[in-house]
């Protein structure tokens, strides 16, 4: 793996600005990695063997994402919607796994680390850079239960709903009484119908599942 200084270079450069976020997912993603036993992510052997879990939509995820080469378009970056800056490095080939949560006690601690700065995010950001991983991040040994349509590759599963016809991938179906649906006809949606907007279907009911 790369040094840190590196690795922190990378990541704002694909993020657009530096944080104490991105200082913060860098150093999370390096000891996740290290503590999993895979000591180059990007490797081509490795490519496939780490997926990693994050738990906030915030500035240390695009580190983290930089750091270890996961991706959700290669199903190794998983998002849990939890509002946690905390991230679960999972290795695949033996199964270790490790949560990493960032402190909130850290941020106290910052200026104790770079006295030399003036304003609190310079304390941060120079802060953050020299704690030790014991006291920027709490670290625990989990398990993590990974279905098989959960993992990377090809989907493994398809079903259509039988509303709406739609094609769902992966076991994301949701299966009630005699039914099987998607998660919108199923009422687990994060978007609505507004009113006079009709739904585009270029394929009729029969066709999408004839294709699936």
């Amino acid at each position: 793996m790369k040094s840190f200084d590196a690795l922190l270079e990378e990541s704002v450069s694909r993020h657009g600005h530096l944080c104490a976020g991105q200082v913060i997912g860098v150093r999370m993603a390096m000891l996740g990695c290290r503590l999993v036993g895979i000591h180059d992510p990007k490797a081509p052997e490795h490519r496939k063997q780490l997926i990693t879990f994050v738990e906030i939509d915030r500035c240390a995820t695009d580190a983290i994402e930089s750091v270890t080469g996961c991706r959700l378009g290669k199903r190794t970056l998983k998002f849990k919607d939890f509002g946690i800056n905390a991230a679960t490095f999972v290795n695949l080939e033996t199964c270790e796994a490790y949560r990493i949560v960032s402190t909130e006690s850290s941020r106290h601690l910052a200026p104790d680390y770079a006295p030399e700065a003036v304003t609190a995010k310079q304390q941060q950001l120079e802060g953050y850079k020299r704690m030790p991983d014991e006291l920027l991040f709490e670290v625990q040994r989990v398990g993590v239960d990974l279905p098989e349509w959960d993992l990377p590759g090809p989907p493994r599963r398809h079903a259509v709903c039988d509303r709406c016809g739609q094609v769902v991938r992966d076991g994301k179906e949701i299966r009630r009484k005699d039914e099987i649906l998607c998660r919108p006809c199923g009422d687990v949606s994060y978007f609505y119908p507004r009113e006079g907007s009709a739904a585009m279907t270029p394929r009729t009911l029969s066709e999408r599942k004839a294709s699936a």
